[in-house]
Protein backbone atom coordinates (compact mmCIF):
# COMPACT_ATOMS: atom_id res chain seq x y z
CA UNK A 1 0.00 0.00 0.00
CA UNK A 2 2.99 1.90 0.55
CA UNK A 3 4.34 1.46 -2.75
CA UNK A 4 0.85 2.70 -4.07
CA UNK A 5 0.59 6.00 -2.75
CA UNK A 6 4.37 6.43 -3.36
CA UNK A 7 3.44 5.80 -7.04
CA UNK A 8 0.61 7.46 -7.24
CA UNK A 9 2.82 10.51 -5.64
CA UNK A 10 5.53 10.35 -7.98
CA UNK A 11 3.01 10.22 -10.51
CA UNK A 12 1.53 13.11 -9.84
CA UNK A 13 4.70 14.91 -8.83
CA UNK A 14 6.26 14.19 -12.44
CA UNK A 15 2.53 15.19 -14.84
CA UNK A 16 3.34 18.88 -12.94
CA UNK A 17 3.47 21.29 -16.13
CA UNK A 18 2.70 18.26 -18.22
CA UNK A 19 -0.94 19.22 -18.63
CA UNK A 20 -2.42 15.74 -17.58
CA UNK A 21 -4.54 14.87 -15.30
CA UNK A 22 -4.20 11.86 -12.36
CA UNK A 23 -6.86 9.88 -13.67
CA UNK A 24 -5.25 10.01 -17.23
CA UNK A 25 -1.30 9.51 -16.17
CA UNK A 26 -2.74 6.13 -13.82
CA UNK A 27 -4.70 4.65 -17.17
CA UNK A 28 -1.61 5.27 -18.97
CA UNK A 29 0.96 3.79 -16.30
CA UNK A 30 -1.52 0.70 -15.17
CA UNK A 31 0.25 -1.65 -17.40
CA UNK A 32 3.15 -0.69 -15.69
CA UNK A 33 1.95 -2.31 -12.06
CA UNK A 34 0.24 -5.49 -11.03
CA UNK A 35 -2.62 -5.88 -9.17
CA UNK A 36 -3.72 -2.31 -9.65
CA UNK A 37 -6.92 -2.77 -11.72
CA UNK A 38 -9.63 -3.38 -8.64
CA UNK A 39 -8.11 0.32 -7.02
CA UNK A 40 -8.40 1.98 -10.78
CA UNK A 41 -11.99 0.71 -11.20
CA UNK A 42 -12.55 2.61 -7.67
CA UNK A 43 -10.72 6.02 -8.84
CA UNK A 44 -12.60 5.69 -12.21
CA UNK A 45 -16.17 5.44 -10.34
CA UNK A 46 -15.00 8.05 -7.72
CA UNK A 47 -15.32 10.22 -11.02
CA UNK A 48 -18.34 9.17 -12.57
CA UNK A 49 -19.94 10.35 -9.51
CA UNK A 50 -19.65 13.62 -10.40
CA UNK A 51 -21.53 13.12 -13.49
CA UNK A 52 -24.24 16.31 -14.83
CA UNK A 53 -27.34 16.74 -13.17
CA UNK A 54 -29.92 19.55 -12.74
CA UNK A 55 -30.34 19.91 -8.97
CA UNK A 56 -33.79 22.11 -9.24
CA UNK A 57 -35.68 21.15 -12.22
CA UNK A 58 -39.61 20.96 -11.64
CA UNK A 59 -41.85 18.50 -13.26
CA UNK A 60 -44.38 20.32 -13.70
CA UNK A 61 -45.23 24.53 -13.82
CA UNK A 62 -48.78 26.64 -13.73
CA UNK A 63 -48.92 29.87 -15.12
CA UNK A 64 -51.90 32.31 -15.26
CA UNK A 65 -52.55 34.35 -18.22
CA UNK A 66 -50.61 37.81 -18.51
CA UNK A 67 -48.31 36.97 -15.81
CA UNK A 68 -44.42 36.30 -16.05
CA UNK A 69 -41.80 33.76 -15.01
CA UNK A 70 -38.62 33.50 -13.70
CA UNK A 71 -37.15 30.40 -12.93
CA UNK A 72 -33.19 29.72 -12.20
CA UNK A 73 -31.90 26.44 -13.47
CA UNK A 74 -29.10 25.23 -11.38
CA UNK A 75 -26.57 22.44 -12.19
CA UNK A 76 -23.61 20.86 -10.10
CA UNK A 77 -21.23 22.15 -12.20
CA UNK A 78 -19.36 25.54 -13.38
CA UNK A 79 -22.37 26.57 -15.59
CA UNK A 80 -20.31 29.33 -17.66
CA UNK A 81 -18.75 25.48 -19.14
CA UNK A 82 -22.59 24.85 -20.55
CA UNK A 83 -24.76 25.85 -23.21
CA UNK A 84 -28.78 26.10 -22.06
CA UNK A 85 -31.33 25.33 -24.60
CA UNK A 86 -35.26 24.59 -25.09
CA UNK A 87 -37.32 22.21 -27.39
CA UNK A 88 -40.56 22.19 -28.41
CA UNK A 89 -41.18 25.19 -26.05
CA UNK A 90 -44.68 26.93 -26.49
CA UNK A 91 -44.44 30.67 -27.80
CA UNK A 92 -43.67 33.53 -24.83
CA UNK A 93 -41.37 31.17 -23.06
CA UNK A 94 -37.60 31.40 -23.46
CA UNK A 95 -34.32 30.51 -21.14
CA UNK A 96 -31.03 32.48 -21.36
CA UNK A 97 -28.47 29.99 -23.02
CA UNK A 98 -25.52 31.16 -20.59
CA UNK A 99 -27.06 30.67 -17.02
CA UNK A 100 -30.24 28.73 -17.43
CA UNK A 101 -32.50 31.40 -16.68
CA UNK A 102 -36.05 30.40 -17.70
CA UNK A 103 -38.66 33.29 -18.10
CA UNK A 104 -41.90 33.49 -19.73
CA UNK A 105 -44.20 36.47 -20.72
CA UNK A 106 -47.75 34.61 -21.78
CA UNK A 107 -50.32 37.64 -23.48
CA UNK A 108 -53.93 37.19 -24.25
CA UNK A 109 -53.48 37.67 -27.53
CA UNK A 110 -51.18 34.66 -27.76
CA UNK A 111 -54.53 32.45 -27.04
CA UNK A 112 -57.02 35.24 -28.80
CA UNK A 113 -54.99 34.11 -32.16
CA UNK A 114 -55.20 30.84 -31.60
CA UNK A 115 -50.82 30.38 -30.79
CA UNK A 116 -51.48 28.87 -27.39
CA UNK A 117 -54.79 26.67 -26.21
CA UNK A 118 -55.79 27.35 -22.60
CA UNK A 119 -55.65 24.38 -20.49
CA UNK A 120 -53.18 22.35 -22.43
CA UNK A 121 -49.95 20.39 -21.18
CA UNK A 122 -47.13 21.66 -23.23
CA UNK A 123 -44.46 19.33 -22.96
CA UNK A 124 -40.83 21.01 -23.30
CA UNK A 125 -37.56 19.38 -23.37
CA UNK A 126 -34.47 21.07 -21.45
CA UNK A 127 -30.88 20.96 -22.60
CA UNK A 128 -27.49 21.35 -21.49
CA UNK A 129 -24.65 20.85 -23.55
CA UNK A 130 -20.39 21.02 -22.51
CA UNK A 131 -19.11 23.63 -24.44
CA UNK A 132 -15.97 21.46 -24.93
CA UNK A 133 -16.99 18.25 -24.35
CA UNK A 134 -20.01 16.55 -26.53
CA UNK A 135 -20.71 12.97 -24.32
CA UNK A 136 -21.06 15.54 -21.26
CA UNK A 137 -24.51 17.19 -21.77
CA UNK A 138 -28.04 16.21 -20.37
CA UNK A 139 -32.02 16.01 -22.12
CA UNK A 140 -34.70 16.56 -19.62
CA UNK A 141 -38.14 17.69 -19.99
CA UNK A 142 -41.41 19.44 -18.02
CA UNK A 143 -44.84 20.17 -18.19
CA UNK A 144 -46.31 23.62 -18.73
CA UNK A 145 -49.81 24.65 -18.43
CA UNK A 146 -51.34 28.21 -18.81
CA UNK A 147 -55.30 28.82 -17.38
CA UNK A 148 -57.26 32.02 -17.43
CA UNK A 149 -58.98 33.33 -14.55
CA UNK A 150 -61.29 35.12 -16.62
CA UNK A 151 -64.52 33.21 -17.45
CA UNK A 152 -65.84 33.70 -21.27
CA UNK A 153 -69.41 32.32 -21.49
CA UNK A 154 -70.53 29.71 -24.16
CA UNK A 155 -73.20 30.80 -26.10
CA UNK A 156 -75.57 28.76 -28.52
CA UNK A 157 -76.08 30.71 -31.79
CA UNK A 158 -79.03 28.86 -33.86
CA UNK A 159 -78.62 29.87 -37.92
CA UNK A 160 -81.56 31.66 -38.09
CA UNK A 161 -83.14 34.99 -36.45
CA UNK A 162 -85.30 35.10 -33.58
CA UNK A 163 -88.62 35.68 -35.61
CA UNK A 164 -89.47 32.90 -37.87
CA UNK A 165 -92.94 32.75 -40.40
CA UNK A 166 -93.89 29.58 -40.88
CA UNK A 167 -97.07 28.40 -42.80
CA UNK A 168 -98.82 24.79 -42.11
CA UNK A 169 -97.72 22.07 -44.76
CA UNK A 170 -94.02 23.74 -44.08
CA UNK A 171 -91.35 22.24 -42.96
CA UNK A 172 -88.64 24.31 -40.52
CA UNK A 173 -85.37 22.89 -40.47
CA UNK A 174 -82.29 25.16 -38.79
CA UNK A 175 -78.74 24.21 -36.69
CA UNK A 176 -77.81 24.61 -33.40
CA UNK A 177 -74.15 25.73 -33.59
CA UNK A 178 -72.08 26.74 -30.52
CA UNK A 179 -69.71 29.07 -29.32
CA UNK A 180 -67.48 28.33 -26.85
CA UNK A 181 -66.18 29.65 -24.64
CA UNK A 182 -63.65 28.77 -21.41
CA UNK A 183 -66.12 26.24 -21.27
CA UNK A 184 -67.68 23.87 -23.96
CA UNK A 185 -71.22 23.40 -23.99
CA UNK A 186 -71.46 19.25 -23.22
CA UNK A 187 -75.03 19.12 -23.99
CA UNK A 188 -78.21 20.43 -25.43
CA UNK A 189 -82.26 20.41 -24.78
CA UNK A 190 -85.16 22.31 -25.97
CA UNK A 191 -88.10 22.76 -24.19
CA UNK A 192 -91.86 24.82 -26.53
CA UNK A 193 -94.66 26.00 -25.65
CA UNK A 194 -96.71 23.25 -27.62
CA UNK A 195 -95.76 19.53 -28.16
CA UNK A 196 -93.68 19.38 -30.83
CA UNK A 197 -91.21 17.48 -31.67
CA UNK A 198 -88.12 17.72 -33.82
CA UNK A 199 -87.25 14.86 -36.31
CA UNK A 200 -83.90 14.97 -35.86
CA UNK A 201 -82.23 14.32 -32.18
CA UNK A 202 -80.76 17.37 -30.39
CA UNK A 203 -78.52 16.79 -28.00
CA UNK A 204 -74.69 18.32 -29.33
CA UNK A 205 -73.57 21.44 -30.57
CA UNK A 206 -74.40 21.11 -34.89
CA UNK A 207 -77.56 18.98 -34.08
CA UNK A 208 -80.23 19.83 -36.81
CA UNK A 209 -83.75 21.05 -35.34
CA UNK A 210 -86.11 19.72 -38.34
CA UNK A 211 -90.24 20.06 -37.43
CA UNK A 212 -93.29 20.05 -40.01
CA UNK A 213 -95.93 21.90 -39.28
CA UNK A 214 -98.84 19.81 -39.97
CA UNK A 215 -102.41 21.73 -41.65
CA UNK A 216 -104.56 21.87 -38.51
CA UNK A 217 -101.86 23.21 -36.07
CA UNK A 218 -103.72 26.17 -36.05
CA UNK A 219 -107.07 25.89 -34.97
CA UNK A 220 -110.49 27.75 -35.42
CA UNK A 221 -110.25 30.02 -32.51
CA UNK A 222 -106.93 31.26 -32.83
CA UNK A 223 -106.16 34.88 -33.04
CA UNK A 224 -105.80 35.87 -37.06
CA UNK A 225 -105.67 32.57 -37.55
CA UNK A 226 -102.24 31.30 -36.77
CA UNK A 227 -100.40 30.69 -33.68
CA UNK A 228 -96.92 31.32 -31.99
CA UNK A 229 -94.83 28.36 -31.37
CA UNK A 230 -91.35 29.29 -28.57
CA UNK A 231 -88.72 27.57 -28.47
CA UNK A 232 -86.28 27.11 -25.87
CA UNK A 233 -82.46 25.88 -26.44
CA UNK A 234 -80.69 25.18 -23.53
CA UNK A 235 -77.03 24.55 -23.64
CA UNK A 236 -75.15 22.94 -20.51
CA UNK A 237 -71.26 22.65 -19.98
CA UNK A 238 -69.47 20.33 -17.41
CA UNK A 239 -70.53 22.53 -14.49
CA UNK A 240 -73.92 22.57 -15.37
CA UNK A 241 -74.01 26.23 -15.99
CA UNK A 242 -76.37 27.05 -19.14
CA UNK A 243 -77.11 29.42 -21.65
CA UNK A 244 -80.70 30.20 -23.44
CA UNK A 245 -81.10 30.79 -26.81
CA UNK A 246 -85.21 31.52 -27.56
CA UNK A 247 -86.63 31.21 -30.80
CA UNK A 248 -90.13 32.73 -31.92
CA UNK A 249 -92.25 31.00 -34.75
CA UNK A 250 -95.41 32.31 -35.77
CA UNK A 251 -97.16 29.54 -37.96
CA UNK A 252 -100.24 30.63 -40.27
CA UNK A 253 -102.69 28.81 -41.31
CA UNK A 254 -102.40 27.92 -45.09
CA UNK A 255 -104.43 25.39 -47.42
CA UNK A 256 -103.77 21.60 -47.96
CA UNK A 257 -104.50 21.73 -51.25
CA UNK A 258 -104.47 17.88 -51.96
CA UNK A 259 -107.11 17.18 -49.16
CA UNK A 260 -109.12 20.82 -50.14
CA UNK A 261 -109.04 19.40 -53.93
CA UNK A 262 -110.37 16.31 -53.07
CA UNK A 263 -113.10 17.73 -51.09
CA UNK A 264 -113.82 20.05 -53.62
CA UNK A 265 -114.09 16.97 -56.11
CA UNK A 266 -116.50 15.24 -53.56
CA UNK A 267 -118.83 17.86 -52.87
CA UNK A 268 -119.28 18.74 -56.77
CA UNK A 269 -120.14 15.30 -57.55
CA UNK A 270 -122.61 15.29 -54.53
CA UNK A 271 -124.21 18.12 -56.11
CA UNK A 272 -124.22 16.54 -59.77
CA UNK A 273 -125.58 14.14 -58.37
CA UNK A 274 -128.55 15.89 -56.38
CA UNK A 275 -128.93 17.40 -59.52
CA UNK A 276 -129.70 14.29 -61.81
CA UNK A 277 -132.43 13.52 -58.65
CA UNK A 278 -134.02 17.26 -58.74
CA UNK A 279 -134.25 16.89 -62.46
CA UNK A 280 -135.93 12.92 -62.26
CA UNK A 281 -138.34 15.01 -59.32
CA UNK A 282 -139.12 17.78 -61.71
CA UNK A 283 -140.19 15.76 -64.70
CA UNK A 284 -142.54 13.73 -62.18
CA UNK A 285 -144.25 16.95 -61.25
CA UNK A 286 -144.03 18.42 -64.69
CA UNK A 287 -145.88 15.10 -65.98
CA UNK A 288 -148.80 15.50 -63.45
CA UNK A 289 -149.44 18.97 -64.02
CA UNK A 290 -149.55 17.72 -67.91
CA UNK A 291 -152.07 14.93 -66.82
CA UNK A 292 -154.06 17.29 -64.77
CA UNK A 293 -154.39 20.21 -67.43
CA UNK A 294 -156.17 17.56 -69.66
CA UNK A 295 -158.06 16.35 -67.36
CA UNK A 296 -159.25 19.63 -66.65
CA UNK A 297 -159.40 20.53 -70.46
CA UNK A 298 -161.43 17.75 -71.07
CA UNK A 299 -163.99 18.69 -68.20
CA UNK A 300 -164.01 22.59 -69.53
CA UNK A 301 -164.91 21.63 -73.02
CA UNK A 302 -167.65 19.07 -71.85
CA UNK A 303 -169.35 22.02 -70.20
CA UNK A 304 -168.95 24.36 -72.58
CA UNK A 305 -170.49 21.39 -75.09
CA UNK A 306 -173.48 20.70 -72.80
CA UNK A 307 -173.98 24.57 -72.29
CA UNK A 308 -174.04 25.49 -76.10
CA UNK A 309 -176.27 22.10 -76.61
CA UNK A 310 -178.83 23.10 -74.30
CA UNK A 311 -178.97 26.42 -76.31
CA UNK A 312 -179.17 24.68 -79.93
CA UNK A 313 -182.17 22.45 -78.13
CA UNK A 314 -183.83 25.28 -76.77
CA UNK A 315 -184.24 26.77 -80.44
CA UNK A 316 -185.42 23.70 -82.20
CA UNK A 317 -189.44 23.54 -82.72
CA UNK A 318 -190.43 20.48 -80.61
CA UNK A 319 -191.33 20.21 -77.30
CA UNK A 320 -188.91 18.02 -75.87
CA UNK A 321 -186.12 19.14 -77.49
CA UNK A 322 -186.98 22.26 -75.73
CA UNK A 323 -186.71 20.38 -72.38
CA UNK A 324 -183.30 18.84 -73.48
CA UNK A 325 -181.91 22.25 -73.98
CA UNK A 326 -183.18 23.47 -70.66
CA UNK A 327 -181.41 20.67 -68.83
CA UNK A 328 -178.27 20.62 -71.00
CA UNK A 329 -176.73 23.94 -69.34
CA UNK A 330 -177.09 22.87 -65.70
CA UNK A 331 -175.53 19.23 -66.17
CA UNK A 332 -172.89 21.38 -67.77
CA UNK A 333 -172.68 23.74 -64.41
CA UNK A 334 -173.07 20.56 -62.32
CA UNK A 335 -169.57 19.27 -64.06
CA UNK A 336 -167.37 22.44 -62.33
CA UNK A 337 -167.42 20.81 -58.82
CA UNK A 338 -166.71 17.50 -60.63
CA UNK A 339 -163.80 19.12 -62.72
CA UNK A 340 -162.69 20.83 -59.02
CA UNK A 341 -162.85 17.50 -57.24
CA UNK A 342 -161.13 15.17 -60.24
CA UNK A 343 -158.62 17.60 -61.35
CA UNK A 344 -158.34 20.02 -58.78
CA UNK A 345 -156.35 23.73 -59.50
CA UNK A 346 -152.61 23.16 -60.00
CA UNK A 347 -151.14 26.05 -58.49
CA UNK A 348 -148.96 23.92 -55.84
CA UNK A 349 -148.15 21.44 -58.77
CA UNK A 350 -146.73 24.56 -60.80
CA UNK A 351 -144.84 26.54 -57.98
CA UNK A 352 -142.94 23.46 -56.49
CA UNK A 353 -141.49 22.77 -60.36
CA UNK A 354 -140.76 26.43 -60.85
CA UNK A 355 -138.97 25.83 -57.06
CA UNK A 356 -137.53 22.76 -58.19
CA UNK A 357 -136.51 24.23 -62.01
CA UNK A 358 -135.08 27.59 -60.34
CA UNK A 359 -132.99 25.70 -57.88
CA UNK A 360 -131.13 23.29 -60.75
CA UNK A 361 -130.69 26.42 -62.77
CA UNK A 362 -129.20 28.54 -59.57
CA UNK A 363 -126.98 25.15 -58.42
CA UNK A 364 -125.51 24.37 -62.30
CA UNK A 365 -124.84 28.09 -62.43
CA UNK A 366 -122.79 27.63 -59.27
CA UNK A 367 -120.79 24.89 -60.36
CA UNK A 368 -119.40 26.81 -63.42
CA UNK A 369 -118.78 30.09 -61.68
CA UNK A 370 -116.67 28.18 -58.94
CA UNK A 371 -114.30 25.51 -60.68
CA UNK A 372 -110.74 25.23 -59.61
CA UNK A 373 -108.52 27.60 -62.35
CA UNK A 374 -105.73 24.68 -61.10
CA UNK A 375 -104.57 22.21 -58.22
CA UNK A 376 -103.41 24.82 -56.25
CA UNK A 377 -106.44 27.24 -57.08
CA UNK A 378 -106.01 30.47 -53.77
CA UNK A 379 -109.90 30.59 -53.26
CA UNK A 380 -110.21 26.80 -53.09
CA UNK A 381 -111.65 27.36 -49.82
CA UNK A 382 -113.94 30.14 -50.42
CA UNK A 383 -115.12 28.37 -53.60
CA UNK A 384 -115.87 25.09 -51.72
CA UNK A 385 -117.53 27.12 -49.16
CA UNK A 386 -119.51 28.85 -51.09
CA UNK A 387 -121.11 24.95 -52.99
CA UNK A 388 -121.32 23.54 -49.72
CA UNK A 389 -123.56 26.47 -48.13
CA UNK A 390 -125.76 26.54 -51.38
CA UNK A 391 -126.46 22.74 -51.25
CA UNK A 392 -127.46 22.66 -47.82
CA UNK A 393 -129.92 25.43 -48.60
CA UNK A 394 -131.30 24.30 -51.08
CA UNK A 395 -131.75 20.87 -49.54
CA UNK A 396 -133.79 22.43 -46.86
CA UNK A 397 -135.61 24.24 -49.42
CA UNK A 398 -136.76 21.13 -50.68
CA UNK A 399 -137.08 18.94 -48.07
CA UNK A 400 -140.43 18.15 -48.74
CA UNK A 401 -139.66 17.57 -52.30
CA UNK A 402 -140.58 13.74 -53.38
CA UNK A 403 -136.89 11.49 -54.75
CA UNK A 404 -137.49 9.62 -57.54
CA UNK A 405 -136.60 5.83 -55.88
CA UNK A 406 -135.49 4.36 -59.04
CA UNK A 407 -131.74 5.50 -60.27
CA UNK A 408 -132.40 8.06 -62.98
CA UNK A 409 -130.78 7.79 -66.01
CA UNK A 410 -128.93 11.49 -66.27
CA UNK A 411 -129.05 11.82 -69.93
CA UNK A 412 -132.66 10.97 -70.43
CA UNK A 413 -133.97 13.36 -67.30
CA UNK A 414 -131.12 16.24 -68.86
CA UNK A 415 -133.15 15.65 -71.97
CA UNK A 416 -136.40 16.09 -70.69
CA UNK A 417 -135.17 19.17 -68.46
CA UNK A 418 -133.87 21.20 -71.47
CA UNK A 419 -136.70 20.27 -73.82
CA UNK A 420 -138.12 23.59 -75.92
CA UNK A 421 -141.30 22.77 -74.71
CA UNK A 422 -140.71 22.17 -71.60
CA UNK A 423 -138.93 25.67 -71.74
CA UNK A 424 -141.26 27.31 -73.10
CA UNK A 425 -143.93 26.11 -70.40
CA UNK A 426 -141.77 28.16 -67.83
CA UNK A 427 -140.14 30.75 -69.80
CA UNK A 428 -141.28 34.30 -69.04
CA UNK A 429 -143.93 35.62 -71.49
CA UNK A 430 -143.80 38.81 -72.93
CA UNK A 431 -147.21 41.34 -71.92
Amino acid sequence: MKQLKFFLFSVIISSTGLGQTPIDLIRKNVDSLPNLSPIFDALQKADNSSDLRIKNLSPYFTIQVDSSLKYQLEINKDPSQYFFFLRNQPVGLKINKDNGLITARIDKSYFLSGRLKYNYEYKVGVCVQNLNDPTDKIDTSFTILFYSTEIIPSTLKPTVTKSLMVDEGDTVRFKIQCDNGSFPIAAITYISNYPIRSLTPITTCGSDFTWYAPYDFVKENDKDKQRKVDLYFIGTNEFHASDTAHIEMTVKQSINYPQQVLEFQTLQEDIKTYVVQLKASFRLVDKKIKKVKKTRICFDLASASTALGGTVFSSMPGSNQKTVGAILPSVGVALVPVKEAVAPGNSYDQNVATLIRSSIKRLEYLLTQNTLVGPHDPDIINKCGKLKEELKQTQIQLIDIPIAEETPDEKEVDDYFNNPEVNKKYRVKKK
